[in-house]
């Protein structure tokens, strides 16, 4: 699920002060420090409770930013239970982050100003010199990108007091972040929409613009229809694409139509049997195990293309034989680089 609901600063109606207080400097924390309020979780419970926190003035590449809404996602509830091997408490997610400019660093200012609508997204940092984050893959980063929340902030990136320290995300009243990891958000979008971009929006949009963005006549296949996947339908539709939802029942055909694709239901083989060579691109969305062998026979040969989203954590089996007579390719998409991403 991509839970597009969001908090405003003046809607925090939150729990009492619970200790012990921490500050989080940059998105990572050292101790002391008042000023902002976060709502985080203490444990893996997920019994959210508000914290008051700080943040530092923005250093010469920074941008400060009041935040205004943040998107819920699927991945916050996965961190905070620790199905994904965090282990940093008190933890405040959230990486759909949209809010307003309220300070800039001066080597920032030729980009943002005090004001401006902006976003942030997965990253807040990136060694910003390998050659993937040269190429525009920070997310690849060969040191390691710094997620929004429940990493380790780096040394020698700035800040250097907040070094092992851990990143806190957009649960929070306002954050600072590196120019290059904020995203200014279009003249006329609401800015309540513009967070989950950064997160389900580039998280679709990357694999589709490097396989359907540009291309005729090209079959998307999404699969699982819920955040993730009504973004996918969304962006493929506005590529020019057809779109074949694959979803485990009949029950959302309306939601589908609504939005000019299909649905097939994949516990109805014969109907997915049916789609068998026929799909450019598939975008699998489900972040829960399930058969994939299915979905690769519907792929047109040689360049049809599965492409997995979901962070699961069992692994897929794999048809050999299929792959191999029909020449199909399975990949993975972590996000995108921050230029994919203001595009």
């Amino acid at each position: 699920l991509k839970l597009h609901t969001s908090f405003t600063r003046t809607q925090l109606s939150l729990p009492p002060l619970r200790p012990p207080t921490y500050i989080f400097y940059n998105m990572a924390s050292v101790v002391g420090g008042k000023g902002s309020f976060m709502l985080a979780a203490p444990d893996k419970e997920y019994k959210m409770a508000k914290f008051e926190i700080g943040r530092p003035a923005p250093g010469p590449e920074d941008v400060a930013i009041d935040i205004v809404y943040c998107g819920m996602c699927h991945s916050d509830l996965h961190t905070i239970n620790g199905d994904w091997g965090n282990d940093k408490y008190p933890l405040a997610p959230g990486h759909e982050i949209a809010g307003v400019v309220r300070a800039v660093g001066e080597k920032a200012a030729s980009k943002f100003k005090v004001g401006d609508h902006v976003s942030v997204g997965c990253m807040v940092l990136s060694c910003m010199a390998c050659g993937m984050c040269d190429q525009g893959f920070e997310q690849h980063c060969a040191k390691g990108s710094c997620g929004t929340y429940g990493a380790t902030f780096p040394e020698g990136m700035g800040h250097d007091d907040c070094h092992g320290t851990p990143t806190q995300g957009g649960y929070s009243t306002d954050m600072t972040v590196h120019q290059r990891f904020a995203f200014k958000v279009p003249e006329g979008m609401p800015l309540e929409v513009a967070g989950p971009l950064c997160c389900a929006g580039i998280t679709t949009y990357s694999p589709l613009s490097r396989h359907v963005k540009g291309k005729k006549d090209q079959h998307v296949g999404v699969v699982g229809f819920g955040g993730l996947g009504m973004m996918a339908v969304k962006i493929a539709k506005a590529m020019g694409a057809k779109v074949t939802i694959f979803s485990r029942s009949n029950a959302k055909k309306g939601e589908a139509a609504a939005l000019g694709a299909e649905l097939v239901a994949t516990s109805e083989p014969e109907a997915v049997g049916a789609l068998a060579r026929s799909v450019d691109t598939i975008i699998d969305t489900v972040s829960d195990f399930h058969d994939i062998g299915l979905l690769i026979s519907t792929l047109k040969p040689v360049t049809g293309t599965l492409v997995l989203l979901g962070g699961v954590l069992k692994p897929y089996e794999l048809p050999a034989f299929g792959l191999l007579f029909s020449g199909t390719r399975v990949e993975g998409s972590l996000i995108g680089g921050c230029d994919l991403t203001q595009e």
